[in-house]
């Protein structure tokens, strides 16, 4: 992957702040990622220029976060200029992976951040620095995505340690789904502490008992993740994305993480992918008749990256990058037809 392009982007997103309207996230250094890695750098420049719209200045600065009093800003977006402030000095400082592995347990209770962008974002920026990219640019977006996922920290109600025998294809079954699905995803997480079941089926899930396991559990709920869509995902398209990009954003971190963080960074992204599962999804699949049938073309692949890429949402781009790494590992064309579903299901932002 060419790093001059990603870089120039990063360097003109990092002009502006990390929201727009007031709590929608910027997916644009995710999407430019997405771009630049699968071979279309050069669409990113020119996706950039149309995005540009949906864009907003950083926010102002409220005053300096202390580095060893920095709780009381935590879950503060008002301080997102503040966070950003306070992790890009950190990271011009020491290490990257240093600065990632301090903050990775102190923002993980937190996932549900900016509806789990925070976490999203920071695996996006870590598979860059892991690719090879340590650029100033790099490192300042992880230190973007750390600030951004600091100011919106927030928890997922009425969870516990996942104890049980379920597989996650199992457990994601068995998840109960949320009878009031109105508002934001802020409100109805906060719904989750009443719902009947919910504290149950999260800690019906089986978790590995050794950090080494941790890897393939988490790639196991990825995938599981991506093949519901294509039978959920009608219920609501953009939303119902994030029940596999989370999960898939802590499964790209891991390899960068003190093995000690391991087994709890499964058990915040199982919570995640839960949570997300149960306040969007609908109660039924999509009728057999009417499920998708995905590519058709000798190179599914390409096709299916291709019609991404020309589709230009933002989520679209991020499923679609999910679902080629859960197809790399399992060869299944159900997530291809899952990754053909999301191009269907949301409409094209022109």
């Amino acid at each position: 992957m060419p790093d001059g392009v990603l870089d120039e982007a990063y360097e003109r997103l990092h002009r502006t702040g990390p929201e727009r309207q007031g709590w929608l996230t910027n997916h644009a250094p995710m999407a430019v990622e997405v771009l630049a890695r699968h071979g279309h750098e050069g669409d990113v420049h020119g996706w950039l220029d149309w995005y540009r719209p949906k864009l907003t200045d950083m926010p102002a600065r409220s005053e300096p976060i202390d580095a060893a009093r920095w709780q009381p800003a935590l879950g503060d977006p008002r301080r997102i200029a503040d966070w950003v402030d306070l992790l890009v000095g950190q990271v011009s400082e020491r290490p990257w992976s240093d600065v990632l592995a301090e903050w990775w347990p102190r923002l993980l209770p937190g996932i549900a951040a900016g509806a789990t962008h925070g976490v999203i974002r920071v695996g996006h920026a870590v598979r860059t620095l892991r690719g090879g990219d340590e650029s100033p640019a790099a490192v300042a977006e992880l230190a973007h995505a750390l600030a951004y996922w600091a100011a919106r920290w927030q928890t997922v109600g009425g969870v516990s340690a996942p104890r049980g025998g379920l597989t996650p294809a199992a457990a994601l079954d068995q998840v109960p789904t949320l009878p009031d699905q109105t508002g934001g995803i802020r409100d109805r997480l906060a719904r989750l502490d009443t719902l009947a079941g919910w504290p149950e089926s999260v800690a019906a899930a089986g978790p590995p008992d050794e950090p080494d396991a941790a890897r393939d559990w988490l790639a196991g709920l990825v995938d599981a993740a991506v093949r519901r869509y294509g039978r959920y995902g009608y219920g609501s398209p953009v939303m119902l994305v994030h029940s596999a990009t989370a999960p898939n954003a802590v499964l790209r971190t891991l390899p960068a993480l003190p093995r000690s963080q391991w087994l709890p960074s499964v058990g915040a992204a199982w919570a995640a992918s839960a949570a997300v599962t149960s306040v969007y999804a609908p109660a039924e699949p999509m009728p057999a008749d009417q499920l998708g049938s995905g590519p058709s073309g000798t190179d599914p692949r390409t096709e299916v990256l291709d019609r991404a890429a020309a589709h230009r949402d933002e989520h679209v781009l991020k499923f679609v990058d999910t679902a080629l790494d859960a197809h790399a590992r399992t060869g299944d064309p159900a997530v291809l037809v899952a990754a053909s579903d999301v191009i269907t299901l949301i409409d094209r932002d022109t």
